[in-house]
């Protein structure tokens, strides 16, 4: 297993997992590998500082090591979940109205309020360029039960 750094062509940075480099090439040149933040497929490996082990660890096995690493990804798959739950219950979801309502809050327009929503590329740069501070965070997607 072995961990690229990948950034879409919107700049968001993540990591992906994959078997080998060739795993990493066969995924990317069928479209497989998505921006997890925007939906993007556009997204090409980085370059990244390169860790070398000079021995295993001792108190840990090769199935210990994999416990403990299995033991961490569900740490993170966990407070992932709590994160993207307390965004849910916590920020209005206005959908695709996010710049404009985020505008209307700032200049005094509207009542604030804790809002979530999504915007284009143009709506964040005017965010920004408002001085509008805005926090982008992954969502994490929901299986769908009723699908298979």
């Amino acid at each position: 297993m072995i961990v690229f750094d990948l950034e879409c062509i919107n700049g968001h940075v993540f990591e992906g997992w994959f078997d080998d480099r060739d795993d990493l090439n066969r995924q990317q040149e069928q479209g497989l590998l998505q921006c997890p933040v925007c939906d993007s497929s556009s997204v090409s490996p980085k370059l990244s500082a390169v860790a070398i082990r000079k021995s295993a660890s001792p108190s840990l096995g090769g199935s210990g090591r994999e416990m403990a690493s299995q033991a961490h990804l569900d740490a993170m798959a966990e407070l992932a979940e709590k994160m993207t739950a307390y965004v849910e219950n916590t920020y209005e979801n206005v959908g695709s109205s996010f710049a404009k309502e985020a505008l209307e809050m700032h200049y005094g327009a509207k009542e604030y309020k804790q809002i979530r929503g999504t915007t284009t590329k143009e709506e964040e740069k005017t965010l920004e360029k408002e001085g509008v501070p805005v926090v982008k965070i992954p969502i994490l997607k929901k299986d769908n039960d009723d699908l298979n």
